[in-house]
Parts: C-alpha cells; sequence; structure tokens
C-alpha cells in the first residue's frame, strides 16, 4: 500500500498543485494580486539558502511550491488506500494543506499566523489551497480505486453500515498491516 501510495500521491499532489497555480494566475490577472514569493524564502531558510531581498528566484519559488504540494499528495493518497475518499477527505486534507503551510510560515518567520491577515488574502489563499486539496483528493482517489479497489475502511464500513460498538475489526489478512 504505501509503495501504490507514494507515486500515486506524487502524481496527484503534482496535479493538484499544477491546477491550484492555474487557478492562482488566473486570480491574479482578475484581482492584479502581485506573486508570492512566500514559498521560495520558506525554502531559503528551512535549507540555508541565501535570502534577497524583493522579487525570488523562479526555480526556488516553484521547488517549495510544487515540491510541498507533491509531498502532501502522498498523504491524500494514504488517506484514499486506507478508504477515506470523497469530499469529506478532501475537506479534511485542506486542513491539512492550511496547516502545513502555516507551520513552516510561522516557524521559518517568512508568514505570520492568519488571524493577522486582511480577510481578502485570507479567502484567496483557503480557495487556493482548497483547489489544490479537492484537486488532489480526485485524482488520488481514483487511482486508489482503480488499483486496489475499496479501501480497508470501506470495506468495514459495507460489513454493517452505520457506527456500531459491536462489530469488530476487518479480518487481519483484509486490512493493510502486519
Amino acid at each position: 500500500m504505501i509503495k501504490r501510495a507514494l507515486w500515486q500521491g506524487l502524481i496527484a499532489g503534482t496535479a493538484g498543485g499544477v491546477v491550484m497555480t492555474l487557478g492562482e494566475k488566473l486570480e491574479q490577472a482578475i484581482t492584479g494580486r502581485p506573486d508570492s514569493h512566500v514559498p521560495a524564502r520558506v525554502l531559503q531558510r528551512l535549507t540555508g539558502l541565501p535570502e534577497r531581498p524583493g522579487k525570488q528566484p523562479l526555480l526556488v519559488n516553484w521547488a517549495m511550491h510544487f515540491g510541498q504540494a507533491a509531498l502532501l499528495g502522498v498523504l491524500r493518497s494514504v488517506m484514499a488506500q486506507s478508504g477515506l475518499r470523497g469530499p469529506v477527505a478532501s475537506a479534511k486534507f485542506t486542513v491539512v494543506r492550511l496547516t502545513n503551510d502555516q507551520i513552516l510560515e510561522n516557524a521559518t518567520g517568512v508568514g505570520a499566523p492568519p488571524s493577522t491577515w486582511p480577510r481578502r488574502e485570507l479567502v484567496i489563499d483557503v480557495l487556493h489551497k482548497s483547489v489544490y486539496a479537492f484537486t488532489t483528493g480526485v485524482i488520488a482517489d481514483a487511482l486508489a480505486q482503480r488499483s486496489a479497489g475499496p479501501g480497508p475502511g470501506q470495506r468495514h464500513a459495507h460489513l454493517y453500515p452505520g457506527r456500531h460498538a459491536g462489530i469488530g475489526p476487518l479480518p487481519r489478512q483484509d486490512a493493510y498491516g502486519r
């Protein structure tokens, strides 16, 4: 399962990053909002790369932007492989994506807590991260379904619909693990 989740997640996360970026470029054309150089600044701080004032190198910005999208896609793929699929799983993943950004940006001193942002910027950020998370989710879910069918959690749910105290786990051979 982990091998599948790795390659499928990298594909799903990268695709989600591309769709998010296209959406950002469209939004920027409409709103006039400038490019963000936060991803490059975070990567510079995390790796010890030299920092520069003003506009940051495009390749450094893309490395962080798409690298983070691809790596987080692996987590969404693990969710899909386990049976956590669909819009609710993607909504949960949106929170993970936003949280990951905030941890990295705040820990490096590049960003500030979202509660201090102008509301318009906060809405735009949540919108773009939602586009990423739902796009990544659709792809991760489709790849997981195609390669593994229903995940263990989905198979467990089909034993007896709903949540019941008296229903035990799936047999070990029908789940992931040792």
